[in-house]
């Protein structure tokens, strides 16, 4: 199907739908991403997304919501692109606001906890149903496995550096995995065209920051806002990696949040849909709301949105242009290719880490030398969690329903099994 070929109309509604479903991390939305656009619908080549795949976990920021916006983009031009984006972050980002308003005013509420419970244990079986079939796709030769398992146990085990990683498999892809060039190699790329998209993506993300800073250059959003800009531009590999470099900021050098504050914004991130990333959204909503009440708190909120996301409307204007040319050359072909086989061992390590912290209330971290383990407490495990990622499978796996049925079922058996505990 060519992209003249779906109405914008199409496009939205299939975009809201994911944008709504999208819960449980990259993991999960990816695995929900390919089932709409390539499974589902023929919108999207198996090639394309997963060469997109790969080019999106090279760029800093969401990779999810990146890979969201390059698909939209694919296939319904820039307009397409926007819809796409912006309807994979507002579902979440509405939710976060009104749930960080509710944590604002009365602290964690266990009502939601509860309901949100049911959502991340159907969110484990989401994610093992994401990485089956994305690792079917991705994984045809030998040493593509073996580059998964490397990655796997480099990220989770030794905890090297994602770009790290992502290197190391591209210089062995254009080694070693070199593709072939296609019959009809893609037009060129407009290089002015490529400049005139930075300046202008580049001037509608840095105006709004330098007014703030012009007007308040001491003031907390113009902090915030500088503080979340740089956040879009250093933080490679993900959102977990922007979440563990922005902890250390956010908690020991802002003042912004204590720990338990944040290990709380990570919880709601989880377990709402959209970019794991809005987290940010949260960080930056306290931080107004505690200075200045409700008000300053919804500024900050925008403030932290339009400085994490409008970049990545930057990368991906700019540079998808360029996929399909680094597609046609053997070398990059090859790069490419392994980078996504690598990839699907970043999301195993995502999807285990995800498992452990949702069945034990209690993981460690051990490190025995250069070797770190995560360390559940046998006696922490949740048997709700455990019960109801089963019977989320039994739906998912078995009974082949679909997620939008299930979502909202386990999130009503879970806040009914704490109810019938006596919670309130």
């Amino acid at each position: 199907m060519t992209a003249t070929a779906v109405s914008l109309p199409e496009v939205t509604r299939v975009f809201a739908r994911i944008g709504l479903l999208s819960f449980g991390g990259p993991a999960a939305q990816i695995g929900l991403m390919h089932k709409e656009l390539v499974e589902d619908r023929p919108w999207l080549t198996e090639r394309q997304f997963l060469s997109a795949l790969s080019f999106c976990m090279l760029l800093p920021g969401p990779e999810a919501m990146q890979l969201a916006t390059y698909s939209g983009w694919r296939i319904a031009g820039t307009l397409g692109g926007l819809i796409a984006g912006l309807l994979f972050v507002i579902p979440g980002a509405v939710l976060i606001l009104a749930l960080a308003s509710l944590y604002a005013a009365f602290g964690p509420v266990p009502l939601v906890t509860a309901l949100f419970l049911g959502i991340k244990a159907t969110v484990i079986v989401i994610v093992i149903q994401a990485l089956i079939k994305v690792s079917g796709k991705a994984l045809k030769s030998t040493l593509a496995y073996a580059i998964a398992a490397a990655a796997f146990i480099a990220i989770f085990f030794f905890q090297i550096p994602f770009p790290l990683i992502i290197l190391s498999a591209a210089a062995i892809g254009a080694l070693f995995m070199q593709g072939t060039v296609p019959a009809n190699p893609p037009p060129p790329v407009s290089t002015s065209g490529t400049l005139r998209t930075v300046a202008l993506w580049a001037a509608l993300w840095l105006i709004p920051l330098a007014a703030l800073w012009l007007i308040a250059p001491d003031g907390l959003l113009t902090q915030v806002g500088l503080f979340f800009a740089k956040l879009a531009v250093v933080t490679f590999g993900g959102a977990y990696a922007v979440l563990a470099y922005m902890v250390q900021q956010v908690v020991a050098d802002h003042g912004w949040l204590t720990t338990g504050q944040m290990m709380d914004a990570l919880g709601l991130a989880e377990t709402t849909p959209g970019p794991l990333i809005l987290v940010t959204e949260f960080v930056g909503f306290m931080a107004g709301a505690q200075q200045g009440g409700w008000t300053l708190g919804v500024l900050a909120a925008i403030v932290t949105l339009w400085a994490t996301f409008v970049p990545c409307f930057l990368w991906i204007f700019a540079g998808a242009p360029y996929i399909e040319w680094i597609c046609a050359q053997p070398r990059l072909t090859g790069a490419l290719n392994a980078i996504t086989a690598a990839v699907v061992g970043v999301i195993l390590n995502l999807s285990l880490w995800f498992a452990l912290h949702v069945l034990f209330a209690e993981v460690t971290q051990s490190h025995l030398g250069p070797l770190t383990v995560w360390m559940p407490s046998l006696s922490s495990l949740s048997v709700p969690a455990l019960v109801l990622s089963m019977l989320a499978a039994a739906l998912l796996l078995w009974r082949k329903l679909d997620m939008l049925f299930v979502l909202p079922l386990t999130a009503v058996v879970s806040l009914g099994w704490h109810l019938a505990l006596g919670g309130i």
